[in-house]
């Protein structure tokens, strides 16, 4: 419990030492640890293998399929969807797009935020190093700069440690969000694919 309170209280001499700026900066950190993580856990493929294969296996199987990720109940679906087209005599691959509509949504999800946070840290950041400087000069204009050395080495030590949280937020953020978001992107490419595989064969 005493080694729980030294790192609070290290944490918060940490924290208290870059103003509110770090706080800010603190906040979205975990914001953009929550959207990463979601997308992280949401973009599992699944089953591994091309996408004819695994519509074939989808179809072999039926229901005792195991479903291990999205693009597993995404495939469920848009099969499901293009026998509802067939029963009703209407053309499957509108069907298969409302199908899968809801999985490019899921995809998505997050990714606003994300690239939002990344790109506002180091502005933030930034802000933090301008109220710090300001701190500076207000101390070296000071009638007793001389004894003001506390008060310019705290408007500095602001200034350098918004700055570094700030980019120490947007950094990781923004490889990890480009590589989430190539993933995405193979999503989408990936649905095209379903999309023309079912509706070709139904046509057939």
């Amino acid at each position: 419990m005493e080694a729980i309170f030294i790192y609070w209280s290290q944490f918060l001499h940490f924290m208290n030492s870059g103003g509110a700026i770090m706080w800010v900066l603190f906040f979205l950190n975990l914001l953009l640890w929550y959207g990463l993580g979601y997308r992280y856990f949401t973009l599992k493929r699944g089953t591994k293998g091309n996408i004819r294969r695994l519509i074939e296996k989808h179809e072999e199987q039926g229901e005792s399929k195991v479903y291990v990720g999205l693009l597993d109940y995404a495939v469920h679906d848009a099969i499901l969807a293009a026998h509802t087209a067939t029963t009703i005599a209407s053309k499957p691959r509108e069907f298969i797009h409302d199908a899968l509509f809801p999985y490019l949504i899921i995809t998505s999800n997050y990714s606003v935020l994300v690239r939002t946070i990344v790109m506002l840290a180091p502005l933030i950041g930034l802000l933090g190093t301008v109220i710090g400087m300001i701190e500076t000069f207000d101390a070296l204009q000071s009638s007793s700069m001389f004894s003001q050395g506390d008060s310019i080495a705290g408007g500095i030590s602001k200034a350098l440690f918004t700055t570094e949280l700030g980019l120490v937020v947007a950094v990781p953020g923004l490889i990890l969000g480009k590589i989430l978001d190539k993933k995405e992107e193979q999503f989408a490419y990936e649905f095209e694919q379903i999309v023309d595989i079912i509706s070709t064969k139904d046509e057939k």
